[in-house]
């Protein structure tokens, strides 16, 4: 009887932008990364699409995507991210996803999932259906194709949600084994009873009350578990001869063995998980132990002979059913600690979305035609929001030609609805307090859907909301409850328009500002700039005409700001006044300025701007610590300076102290690590860095007994070696091109910290194994050893395999 494995992925993160910002802002918990997006694409998203394959010697022979092998779903919110910070990434997830067609029968591995991760059976059904059909208009967009399956969000199901799925065309969904309530083979009337003991390894159909159906799957419970939390993936041998201990004997029907954990588990939760997932599909397949396939290949090779009746509202991530998002149901990760504050939570927000929801209606059905059917469609806005699309979305939803104002009221009409649901987003109920990063989240698109309400529809919302999360106790009596969290955490993020023109104002005290520019959610084009300078101070002055990519709406702002040193930063800025006013200010301000009477501008910063003043403590923490870092760097070159000129007097001490093995003075180690580093920090910022030069401050630190920090230097030393890569991927018949990279890895080789080689390590194993023949005809024998000579060194440096690999054995016609 045939055998098939597929593996599922469910690859996700909750939306982190700051909704005011559309921007991702710094998360020092994911340090030394930018934030947690940056940090898990890093150790999971990017390492699943060149996993390492590596050979008897422990070096990299072949580099696999896994997502074109195995079954996946990647979260709208996640793609959109991807797209944006890491479009390598997100191609080659695309990229696998046609792979996969080709390989699984023109079935695609990818399928969708609801927009913004949404308990779905807690939602009331328009947010189900916009959910949904949000999902699947994503994933087309992206993949170009319909999805045949999609994913639950935390497997929360329920049969109206069931019902919608199969309404909009969905063929099939993924569930855990006790979500399946009672089971019967076709023609037959008896049930069977079955919750966690369903057979798992045969496809399911759900006769829904309707009259439609759908496919389900149930994966093997106990193995998706043992990977996800037992240490599975601590060898590839062990996890693929436990997925294949899923089949039995006894089972005379066609057996499909699959199991779905959360895709972070190959590689973020589990380090080098994904080349243990890339080793047990190897092993499975080319040892003849089973075909794999997807989802939508087995359904149409094997449709359902058994039909199967849901549990309703379950999940795979609560034993209670549906309680971790509405209640203390006990599923936490912290002793001690209560979750009471969910229900209240809950129970806030649902009021936020009901009592907008009539008025929503109401003043967009003066704009649009079906309010609700808009915001179905407003998903190719968010997706688009060119003007093109724009024009395109009101010619089909507007109920006339609309205004300039309108269409902005328009927008702002359905960005409310948006973030009424992204408020819901699962996370925020996930976790243990109130006061966590999830939850604080979702708080503040519920801070900025109050703060739209209230502007559109003239009523107070954050008060009441405010009331209603103080029943939501939280578990650090610093925080007390959700009034305080919503207060401090949530609406204290929140940022104007004029917070925006501040950052520019206060970070053109140093750079020259574009014309025109993108500032975060805002498209920004300056009207009018003077900057002035005498010394440590700097003046500068401007006119700011600041429109919201989103909604078009369009503020002028005027501003100020003055540097008088150090971290000394004082600025205004308000609404543009008329062009003699702003003249008037500018011209009294140079005019100061030029006196050197920087305290009369101060005091005419603080007369005309008053409480619309700003220090550096009101830029963005981004903005701020890049605009601190400019302001220490000539303080910091002086003091170096010193340290170089002290270290170079005493440095033949320092390295008899080191061969003696005695401890050197802290004045003079610390003289020389301050040094060194910055010297080493120097010639990797060139465009072409020196490698003996880069060698010799190296290997002068070791001999010193200087240890080299990372910060810094493992990301310049890593982005050399990129450059370097990259030049001998668009010139690989080059011998200077090979050989620039191995002086480049012998200089760097005894670095005390690791350096990213990923990308390098990719260059040269595809140009060793994967191209069709970029090599170039050589003139003779000894001309093609010496080229071959030089990929063997810089192979042996990135711990790559040089000699091709031996063949894999053919697969048998039938696996038994």
């Amino acid at each position: 009887m045939e055998r098939y494995v597929c593996v599922h992925g469910h690859f996700y993160q909750p939306p982190r932008e700051n909704p005011w910002l559309d921007e991702v802002e710094v998360q020092d918990s994911a340090s030394p990364f930018h934030d947690w997006n940056e940090r898990i694409a890093f150790e999971c998203y990017r390492a699943n699409t060149a996993a390492r394959v590596m050979d008897e010697k422990n070096r990299i022979a072949s580099l696999v995507n896994n997502y074109a092998r195995i079954s996946f779903n990647v979260g709208p919110t996640l793609l959109s991210w991807l797209e944006r910070k890491d479009p390598e990434t997100y191609r080659a997830i695309l990229e696998a996803d046609k792979e996969s067609r080709r390989r699984y029968g023109g079935h695609g591995s990818a399928f969708a999932q609801p927009y913004n991760h949404l308990i779905l059976p807690l939602a009331n059904r328009r947010d189900k259906v916009t959910q949904v059909r949000w999902g699947l208009k994503d994933f087309e967009r992206r993949f170009g194709r319909r999805p045949e399956g999609m994913w639950l969000p935390e497997a929360a199901v329920d049969t109206e949600t069931l019902e919608i799925l199969a309404e909009e065309g969905v063929r099939f969904t993924v569930l855990a084994p006790r979500q399946a309530q009672r089971v019967r083979r076709f023609g037959e009337k008896a049930w069977q009873d079955c919750g966690a003991a369903v057979d798992p390894t045969r496809a399911y159909r759900a006769f829904l009350p309707s009259g439609r159906s759908l496919s389900l799957f149930f994966y093997d419970g106990p193995i998706s578990l043992a990977v996800a939390f037992e240490g599975l993936l601590k060898s590839g041998e062990t996890f693929a001869k436990r997925i294949l201990s899923g089949f039995s004997q006894e089972r005379k029907h066609v057996q499909l063995v699959h199991i779905a954990t959360d895709g972070e588990t190959y590689g973020h939760h589990h380090r080098f998980g994904d080349m243990a997932l890339t080793y047990a599909l190897r092993h499975i397949e080319e040892g003849g132990h089973a075909r794999l396939t997807n989802y939508g290949e087995f359904l149409s090779k094997h449709p359902p002979t058994w039909e199967a009746e849901i549990a309703d509202d379950t999940s795979w991530s609560c034993a209670h059913g549906l309680e971790r998002w509405r209640s203390d149901c006990g599923c936490k990760s912290r002793a001690g600690w209560h979750q009471a504050w969910r229900a209240p939570l809950r129970k806030a927000l649902d009021w936020l979305r009901d009592e907008a929801a009539p008025l929503y209606e109401a003043q967009a059905s003066g704009l649009l035609r079906e309010p609700w059917a808009a915001r179905d469609a407003f998903i190719d806005l968010v997706l688009d929001n060119s003007p093109k699309a724009k024009d395109e979305f009101f010619r089909r939803h507007a109920v006339r030609a609309l205004t300039a104002p309108e269409r902005t009221r328009a927008l702002k009409l359905l960005e409310l609805q948006r973030r009424l649901m992204l408020m819901y987003t699962s996370c925020g109920w996930f976790f243990d307090d109130i006061s966590g990063l999830e939850t604080v989240q979702v708080l503040r698109y519920a801070a900025r859907a109050a703060e739209d309400a209230e502007e559109l529809f003239g009523r107070p919302f954050h008060g009441e909301l405010a009331a209603r999360l103080e029943a939501a106790k939280s578990n650090l009596p610093e925080r007390q409850d959700g009034r305080r969290v919503y207060e401090q955490l949530a609406r204290g993020s929140a940022v104007t328009p004029a917070s925006a023109c501040a950052q520019l104002a206060l970070t053109s005290l140093f750079e020259d500002p574009e014309p025109k520019r993108a500032l975060y959610a805002y498209e920004a084009e300056l009207e009018a700039f003077t900057r002035k300078g005498a010394g440590k101070t700097r003046l500068v002055t401007g006119r700011l005409r600041l429109s919201r990519r989103t909604t078009l709406e369009e503020r002028r702002f005027v501003f100020a700001a003055l540097h008088l040193g150090d971290h000394a930063f004082h600025g205004g800025v308000d609404d543009a006044q008329d062009e003699e006013g702003f003249r008037a200010l500018e011209s009294d301000l140079l005019a100061r300025f030029d006196r050197a009477d920087t305290t009369g501008c101060l005091l005419l910063l603080g007369r005309r701007f008053g409480e619309k003043g700003y220090d550096i403590g009101a830029l963005f923490l981004d903005e701020q610590r890049r605009l601190i870092s400019r302001v220490i760097e000539a303080p910091l070159s002086e003091a170096v300076s010193a340290y170089r000129q002290l270290y170079s007097h005493h440095a033949p001490v320092l390295r008899f102290l080191k061969e003696q093995g005695l401890p050197a003075p802290k004045a003079v180690n610390t003289a020389a690590e301050l040094a060194l580093h910055a010297d080493l920090r120097a010639e990797l910022e060139k465009p072409e860095p020196a490698p003996l030069r880069a060698a010799g401050l190296v290997e002068e630190a070791e001999r010193s007994g200087v240890r080299l920090e990372a910060e810094g230097l493992s990301v310049l030393a890593r982005d050399w070696l990129e450059r370097l890569a990259a030049r001998l991927s668009k010139t690989p018949d080059d011998p200077a091109a090979v050989a620039a990279l191995s002086a480049a890895l012998r200089a760097l080789r005894k670095l005390p910290f690791p350096v990213d080689l990923w990308r390098t390590q990719n260059v040269l194993v595809r140009l060793l194994h994967e191209e069709t023949d970029p090599r170039p005809v050589f003139r003779s024998v000894e001309e093609r050893a010496a080229r071959a000579r030089l990929y063997a060194e810089a192979a042996e440096l990135l711990n790559v395999r040089a000699e091709p690999l031996p063949a894999p054995p053919a697969l048998p016609a039938r696996v038994v």
